[in-house]
């Protein structure tokens, strides 16, 4: 084995070591490996940012061959010369103490000690082969995300279900956008986003649902903030947040009551007559049953279940009845809850209903979280075989197998189990092996001390990350230092499906290798290494990509290179090779779905869907009397801070401390004063937080950041049925004063 890492590890440790003027490339192709360097090493390029969805452009200022400072690009089609602060500091995470350099392995003593690749890959190996023989291929799992490149997805579930065996592998975007993914592809026929961030620009009316997008995505609020038609922005939200603060209308609905809310308003539009009723009869299917159904959804029945008046309900229709050009966005809090499809969905048939979809300005739009969910959901072979495609079609399968030039029978035809069910597999001792890579599930995972106790069950626990003191990391048997965004090469695909390109503008620390290094010396060590020979660095499988988006509606056949996108301002999806009836310019930096009316389900037609709403899982109670409420802290704050906590800047914008956010009445009537440490209590756990007594939520609800790392203790692990995602932001909680053997 020593051969391997003697022969594979050198390029690997050129690319991730010190960026020498020789290394680098020339301005429109930075970071590709393959033109010698033109140009002085004090110099500029562009790429985008690494953290959200949205997708920023930076342009990275390098002195000798190193990026030492980054500005927002001014010309870049999403930002515009804007950044947030997680944006400005990019690079500065990137110098963390507490970087993953070395590989680490549990000793007998109990003790991460480091120890050399081959080792390492020898450990990794040998004992995930062993569990496969004693348990089966299905008791091995890996854990992805959508935080690294396209490219290192699709080298993953490659590796994972083509040469490794495995059937079973989730994303952790399982935790923010599967509802999205399930209810586009039910309604529309494909995980389709039809919107571009102009329409933020170009609406008249504005409707956010569940979406604190001043905190959440500060970009797409300044491109709100750009409009010149003095836009209505309505804000759905049981939380008066900073975003519910500018809008010209709050609906503060009670928390989980936006599906009967949503059909509610859909009732008062069909009995006005205020559809679009040619639009209804030319593309969609099902409107006469959803009619029907939302009948009994007058406004004394929603006014009652929403908690809202007659006259707010009224007003909200009577807005999007005006409206020319109406945008309905949604993230987190419609996606993480145990009816999110259905809400979605509910979104969707207001857009269609009223024809408010395929023209600038409008859309039944879904705001991704991670900096490549899009790419996770498409590309990442877990949820979906490679290109949106389908594990149990036999055509599907074998399109793949001959753009790879696989045998087909190498990949599964059935589904991998989804991410609450691999957790639930461990705790069943069906799952022995877990490999997890760029996610952190010890906190972030829902009910967090069910999930800690599940995760010390396995027999092998992988973890490979950037950092090496995240939660999981910490219990790993195996910890793999990985390169970070700015150290290794690739693509994104932000929220409006534009791919746009990363570059390597650091060298990683130590012997800390680009996932896409440590996916190829691991089929090297598993004995598949074959299997991805042509894959020699991130552009070849790009390629590959490009073959496997063939006549898929996420096409991108005709994006030549990754010169061509770092020229275009990357380009959005579909883009597809002269001759088509879809060919659009890759100068038109912007476009919308759906323009022609023409969806993905084979009659060509989007899709009417609902069902009556769900109880509340876990209600208020006497001995537990407040709902809790979780979702984003400060625009400063990231998931769970593995990054944004290692830089001074960002750590001095927001609270050290967790906070619970209580209403006055509330604190009041428990003698609760401001600041005061308290004790906040759910039938699984407990935390300490500070008491942050506002107004700004209601009577009977807190809310606590998601970002502070024992907040999971407390949530209650419930899913939606279709998606299978968590609904992290509702379940009972009391407030008391601490007792000294509180944590």
């Amino acid at each position: 084995m020593n051969s391997i890492v003697s022969k594979i590890l050198p390029q690997f440790h050129e690319r991730s070591g010190p960026l020498t003027s020789d290394l680098l490339l020339a301005p429109g192709e930075f970071g590709l490996g393959k033109v010698p360097l033109k140009r002085k090493p004090d110099a500029t390029t562009s790429m985008v940012c690494g953290y959200c969805s949205t997708g920023c452009g930076l342009n990275i200022h390098l002195k000798d061959g190193e990026a030492i400072n980054l500005t927002p690009s001014t010309d870049y089609p999403v930002n515009l010369g804007m950044a947030c602060p997680k944006g400005w500091e990019a690079l500065t995470v990137l110098k963390s103490s507490h970087r993953a350099t070395t590989p680490l392995l549990r000793n007998s003593k109990g003790k991460l000690v480091a120890v050399d690749w081959n080792q390492a890959m020898q450990e990794f190996c040998g004992r995930f082969k062993a569990i496969q023989a004693e348990h089966g291929n299905e008791s091995v799992a890996f854990l992805s995300t959508g935080q690294i490149a396209t490219e290192e997805m699709v080298l993953l579930g490659s590796l994972a279900k083509f040469g490794m065996g495995l059937l079973h592998g989730d994303g952790n975007t399982r935790q923010c956008m599967a509802t999205s993914a399930v209810a586009y592809k039910q309604s529309f026929g494909f995980d389709a986003p039809p919107y571009c961030y102009a329409d933020f620009e170009e609406s008249d009316v504005i409707v956010l649902i569940g979406s604190n997008l001043c905190l959440a995505h500060p970009i797409m609020w300044q491109r709100i903030c750009r409009n010149p038609h003095n836009p209505e922005i309505i804000v759905v939200d049981p939380r008066r947040t900073e975003t519910a603060m500018c809008a010209t209308q709050h609906l503060a609905i009670n928390p989980k009551a936006d599906l009967e809310l949503l059909y509610g308003i859909a009732n008062i539009l069909i009995q006005r007559g205020w559809i679009d009723d040619e639009y209804v009869e030319q593309h969609t299917a099902g409107f006469d049953e959803f009619k029907a159904f939302v009948e009994s959804y007058t406004p004394e029945r929603v006014a009652h279940l929403t908690g809202l008046s007659i006259a707010d309900l009224q007003q909200f229709a009577s807005a999007i009845h005006a409206g020319k050009r109406v945008s309905f966005w949604w993230t987190m809090g419609v996606n993480q809850s145990y009816q999110g499809v259905r809400t979605a969905q509910a979104i969707i048939n207001l857009a269609l209903m009223t024809g408010n979809i395929g023209r600038p300005g409008t859309g039944a739009n879904s705001i991704t979280g991670q900096c490549n969910a899009m790419g996770s959901r498409l590309f990442s072979n877990t949820t979906n075989l490679l290109g949106g495609r389908d594990f149990q079609n036999g055509e599907h399968r074998q399109a793949v197998a001959e753009t790879l030039n696989l045998d087909a029978e190498r990949i599964p035809d059935k589904n991998s189990l989804a991410y609450p069910d691999i957790i639930e597999g461990i705790l069943r001792g069906k799952i022995k092996g877990l490999w997890v890579v760029c996610t952190n599930p010890a906190h972030s995972w829902i009910n967090q001390n069910t999930c800690h106790d599940i995760l010390d069950r396995l027999d092998f626990l992988v973890v490979q990350d950037m950092y090496a003191n995240t939660e999981t990391a910490q219990i790993a048997d195996l910890v793999l230092p990985a390169a970070g965004w700015g150290e290794k090469e690739g693509t994104f695909i932000n929220s409006e499906r534009r791919v746009g390109i990363i570059k390597k503008v650091s060298r990683a620390p130590g012997q800390a290798l680009a996932d896409f290094a440590i996916f190829k010396l691991i089929a090297q060590y598993w004995g598949c290494g074959e299997m991805f020979e042509s894959w020699n660095e991130p552009e070849d499988v790009f390629q590959a990509m490009k073959r496997l988006s063939r006549d898929q509606p996420c096409d991108i056949t005709a994006i030549r290179d990754y010169r061509m996108l770092d020229e275009c301002g990357g380009i959005q999806w579909p883009f597809v090779e002269e001759g088509s009836d879809q060919k659009f310019e890759a100068t038109v930096q912007e476009r919308r779905l759906f323009e022609d009316g023409h969806f993905y389900h084979e009659d060509g037609r989007a899709r009417f869907l609902f069902e009556e709403p769900r109880e509340l899982p876990e209600k208020p109670n006497v001995k537990f009397p407040y709902l809790l409420l979780t979702g984003r802290g400060t625009a400063s704050q990231w998931h769970t801070q593995t990054r944004t906590s290692n830089s001074p800047t960002l750590r001095s914008l927001y609270p050290k401390d967790i906070y619970v956010e209580i209403n006055a009445e509330d604190a009041s009537r428990e003698k609760i004063e401001p600041n005061q440490w308290v004790t906040v209590e759910s039938q699984r756990g407990r935390v300490r937080a500070k008491a942050f007594v506002t107004r700004t939520v209601r009577p009977g609800q807190v809310f606590i950041p998601m970002h502070y790392h024992s907040v999971n203790k407390l949530t209650h692990a419930h899913f939606d049925p279709y998606s299978k995602q968590p609904s992290y932001k509702d379940c009972a909680v009391r407030i008391r004063h601490p007792e000294p053997w509180d944590d």
